[in-house]
Order: C-alpha cells, then structure tokens, then sequence
C-alpha cells in the first residue's frame, strides 16, 4: 500500500521504503510525521480495524509524542480505549 504523503514524509528519513506492516516504521511516523502524514493514516485506520489496535498497542508501550491523541482518534474510530492507562514517558511531553 503505497500513500504519496506517507512515503515521502520526513519522518522516515532513515528508512528505504514505506512498510507500514513494521510496528518500528509506524511508531516513527505516529512520532515524527507530518501533519497530513498523521491524515492519512487517520484515513487509513478508518477502514482498517487491525491497524487502529496495532496503533493503541504502540501507543501504551513505546514513547511517542501526543500518545493522548492518538488514544482519542482510535476511540474516534470505535476502538476501545483505556484513557486511565500508564504510558511511556515521552521526551516530548505526554
């Protein structure tokens, strides 16, 4: 699956290709990207349950910036989400 504004983002400056099977790459754009980055994943877990849960998953075990956020968009979207939960601390605020 192959996104314009994905594959191009900043964000994987360090990365040879877009896989957003990788936990570790999509960690890195829920971190790092873009704004419309963040829009197009938004889009793509509109139709794709297993990458909402994937993306709640990383939230609550590795450190990435606006954690609350992305809690809040994935309950947006119907996934279940335990807003009391502990979450990694962040470098860049939680």
């Amino acid at each position: 699956m192959r996104r314009p504004d994905l594959q191009h983002s900043r964000a994987l400056w360090n990365r040879e290709r877009l896989d957003l099977a990788s936990d570790e790459i999509l960690a890195q754009l829920l971190d790092r990207g873009e704004f419309e980055v963040w829009r197009e994943i938004y889009a793509l877990c509109r139709a794709d349950p297993t990458l909402r849960r994937r993306i709640v998953a990383l939230v609550v075990r590795a450190p990435i910036a606006l954690p609350r956020f992305w809690l809040a968009a994935m309950a947006s979207l119907g996934e279940r989400v335990d807003f009391d939960c502990l979450l990694p601390p962040s470098d860049q605020g939680t």
